[in-house]
């Protein structure tokens, strides 16, 4: 087991680079550059544009070096911890995403925690429950997971909330503790706006998951070997957890191992709906803007997330059939 973890720990090393090298080429794609966006901008205003201020800029940010020059000492400062600097804030691109990362990290961890536990509590009970209440109650709950998108479902959560309780969902902190430093008061504040996110962003992974689970459970609880066990006298609940659940939740490890990403991708759009303090928003900005440095870490660090999400995927996998070791 430990030889597996390592082989795909190290296989993951070309990956990332791979990574890094689309992260830039995307940030490389559109036409023009940020300096050429703050230049239409002045333009469009009526301000008069700086030419020398222009010339400056460029040369701080390498934008007058050929492609291969800036990536590379893109690249460079990577391994450093640099991720360069917000050409639109003026501020270090480090400075900017700490905070954001943390609560985009915490959310979608959550998220991703609550979506695999109760999918996989549902989908159990759904595949050894078929055609019962809960059953066709679940199932309704999984069309509307799969179906309804994220930012739509928690702008119906707001609208409810304001309009049965006068409450508004937004943000992940109350005005008062906003900007406060911390205390009990604020981490309170916090858990009290944390499980929004929290289900929002989950609930379309769980659904998925449940679909899995569900399926498969029902294929294998019909099979030759189970009623075999049956007729034996071997107790129904050992006879669910032992045998065909062992089978038919490979498939759903397998698939786990995307809903991390997919979780963070739909964290973007729900954390603008919902004013939450991710990189959501400052994704939006920057790419609008072509700010480079901003977006391509935004993005590369998004991305890493699939890297993570499939190693611990093939992980669970592996322990859960041995057979995946030898692949």
């Amino acid at each position: 087991m430990l030889q597996y973890i390592v082989k795909r720990l190290l296989l993951s090393i070309p990956t990332v680079l791979i990574i890094i090298l689309l992260s830039f080429i995307i940030m490389e794609l559109p036409p023009g550059d940020y300096l050429t966006t703050y230049e239409v901008a002045l333009r469009q205003s009526g301000e008069e544009v700086d030419l020398a201020k222009i010339e400056l800029l460029k040369e701080r940010y390498k934008l007058d070096k050929p492609v291969y020059v800036r990536f590379f000492y893109w690249f460079g400062n990577l391994f450093r911890g640099d991720f360069g600097y917000s050409m639109l804030y003026e501020k270090p691109v480090a400075d900017l995403l700490g905070a954001r990362v943390w609560y985009t990290v915490l959310i979608s961890s959550l998220a991703t925690a609550f979506a695999w536990v109760t999918g996989f509590l549902i989908g159990v009970y759904s595949g050894t429950h078929q055609y019962t209440v809960g059953d066709y109650a679940f199932t309704v709950v999984g069309y509307f997971g799969v179906s309804v998108p994220n930012f739509l479902f928690a702008l119906l959560l707001m609208w409810w909330a304001f309009t049965a309780f006068g409450l508004s969902l937004g943000g992940l902190f109350s005005p008062e503790y906003a900007s406060a430093p911390w205390s009990w008061g604020k981490l309170l504040d916090l858990l009290q706006h944390l499980w929004i996110p929290v289900i929002v962003t989950g609930t379309a992974t769980m659904a998925g998951l449940i679909r899995v689970l569900r399926g498969n459970l029902l294929d294998e609880i019909n099979k030759p070997y189970v009623t075999a066990a049956r007729a034996r006298g071997v107790p129904e609940n050992k006879l669910t957890w032992k045998y065909p659940l062992r089978v038919a939740i490979i498939p759903f490890l397998s698939t786990a191992g995307w809903t991390l990403p997919n979780i963070i991708s739909g964290a973007v759009v729900t954390g603008i709906v919902l004013n939450l303090p991710t990189v959501g928003t400052l994704l939006m900005d920057a790419l609008k803007a072509q700010d480079m440095y901003l977006a391509g870490s935004i993005i590369l660090i998004l991305t890493m997330f699939t890297v993570i999400g499939t190693i611990v995927s093939d992980i669970l996998l592996a322990w859960a059939d041995p057979r995946a070791r030898l692949s």
